[in-house]
């Protein structure tokens, strides 16, 4: 049986995994495979600071040298198109066969269209890689208005970037509050204002029909009832995870590629990592919680509970999930799962502009958002991985800095 371990998808997770891989001295065993033409490179700033500089370059996570170095065969522009499981090989694009004895899928998640807006047209775009990044951004000096559709993290922070750029900016969402699947509602005012104070044109609970084209572009939509014409559109409402390869192998697949504890997918050669992944949540009992999450954070650990699996090393400690999103002025952290009718409590911060929203579920604090409060995101987190609650009122004292609740040893 071969020995190799092949990764499939050049995200976070995979180059990740070979770092970890790297460090263990499986370098020479490892090959990665990237659909994309480009070494792995950081996604955050495609959002923010690569929009904004035109020459701004890709933040390759590692040289070329470095994968060189460590023995480590790297793929590019040739993408994975099918498993064959029985002969444990993974067949590429240009036709070549890699065998492995562990075949690991990050293959990520990809944007979620919406027929017949699609980024097939000339002025409707989507933001989920480089290349989506490079040409939006090629439309920017042109560019006199944009219209996003969706007010989620990506959505958000392409719009807080595109007003900082000078340009007029109009968000469309559906929803009766921005971020309504991942924040609470405190926060959602907080971002809603801040959005509104630097420009952005707000609509909420937004219906949106009645498309026009005109050959390959969108010329206007109908939004509430009323024609609206379209400069540029960006579609920022949500992802779907990238299952193509792994349901054609005939694995399981529920909103994400099914894995265990371990991440171990239907087929015990086949690992799943990263935002393609449908995991069950540690320690929530015994019917676990599934879930997927979208996350930098995310994809990392779980590169190192993969290392692990792969090893037959024990399992690092289960993480506690914490996420982030720069929108201009607005910073971001979150730490934990927030629980539906959790108790909130407000603790204010150093500023007017910084506060922490505490998650508290049957007494126990679940989850922490900070706004321009990283001291609180830190303690948050190192609360909550050691399983501590301060009562509401201390821990809610802003004299009182978050992290004295935790014991020095």
């Amino acid at each position: 049986m071969s020995e190799a371990i092949v990764i499939v998808g050049g995200g976070h997770a995979g180059v990740q995994l070979c770092s970890a891989l790297a460090a263990a001295g499986l370098g020479a065993q490892t090959t990665l495979v990237c659909a994309e033409p480009v070494l792995p490179y950081q996604r955050p700033p495609l959002s923010k600071a690569f929009l904004k500089q035109q020459d701004d370059a890709l933040q390759a996570h590692r040289s070329a040298g470095w994968f060189a170095e460590q023995g480590i065969t790297v793929h590019l522009g040739d993408a994975a198109v099918a498993i064959d499981r029985a002969a444990q090989q993974l067949q590429l694009a240009s036709g070549a066969r890699l065998p492995y004895g562990q075949l690991v899928l990050a293959t990520g998640a990809r944007a979620r269209a919406l027929p017949p807006l699609h980024p097939g047209l000339a002025n409707v775009h989507v933001l989920r890689n480089a290349s989506d990044a490079t040409r939006l951004r090629a439309t920017l000096p042109a560019m006199q208005r944009l219209t996003v559709l969706g007010g989620g993290f990506i959505g958000l922070e392409v719009a807080a970037t595109a007003a900082a750029l000078g340009k007029a900016v109009q968000v469309l969402e559906a929803a009766p509050r921005l971020m309504q699947r991942s924040v609470s509602p405190v926060l959602s005012a907080h971002v809603q204002d801040g959005h509104r104070a630097a420009g952005i044109d707000l609509r909420l609970g937004a219906t949106v029909a009645g498309i026009e084209l005109q050959g390959d572009r969108l010329v206007a939509l109908q939004v509430n009832g009323e024609r609206q014409a379209i400069d540029t559109l960006l579609l920022g409402v949500g992802a779907e995870p990238e299952t193509t390869l792994a349901a054609a192998a005939g694995l399981a697949c529920d909103n994400g590629i099914v894995v265990d504890t371990m991440l171990r997918t239907s087929d015990p050669h086949i690992l799943a990592v990263g935002d393609c992944c449908n995991f069950p949540l540690p320690g929530s009992g015994p019917v676990p919680t599934r879930l997927r999450l979208e996350s930098v954070q995310n994809a990392n650990d779980q590169a190192k509970w993969a290392l692990a699996t792969l090893t037959g090393a024990p399992p690092p400690a289960a993480p506690v999930p914490w996420f982030w999103s720069e929108q201009g002025a607005i910073r971001l952290q979150m730490a934990g799962l927030a629980p539906a009718g959790a108790d909130l409590h407000r603790r204010p911060g150093a500023t007017p502009a910084s506060f922490s929203v505490l998650h508290y579920a049957c007494g126990r604090l679940a989850c922490v958002e900070s706004v321009n409060a990283p001291m609180d995101h830190l303690a948050a987190r190192r609360l909550l991985e050691l399983g501590l609650s301060p009562d509401p009122a201390a821990a809610c004292d802003s004299a009182r800095p978050l992290k004295s609740f935790i014991p020095l040893a």
